[in-house]
């Protein structure tokens, strides 16, 4: 199992765009993807689990993946994050 924790940073935090573009990029990795946040775990494949989780900006996620490309699935999403998912 592979994590890393990140904080989002962009103005709106993740709302229905930034959700399709993670789980978009999560879809493509074979492993088990999640995020825990605000003491819940959610599947990062599903744009409504993401959307229930109210993730503005300032909130710390964790990404988790647990599979055979999961050291790439945490990048890549970390990486998706860190650039602010291209708003700003």
């Amino acid at each position: 199992m592979t994590q890393e924790t990140i904080t989002i940073e962009n103005k709106t935090g993740i709302h229905a765009r930034p959700a399709s573009i993670f789980v978009q990029t999560a879809t493509k990795f074979k492993s088990k993807v999640q995020i825990q946040a605000k003491g819940k775990t959610v599947d990062a494949k599903s744009i409504l689990m993401i959307m229930s989780m109210g993730l503005v900006k300032g909130t710390e996620i964790t990404i988790v993946a647990d599979g055979p490309d999961e050291v790439e699935a945490v990048k890549a999403l970390k990486d998706l994050v860190a650039s602010k998912f291209g708003e700003e």
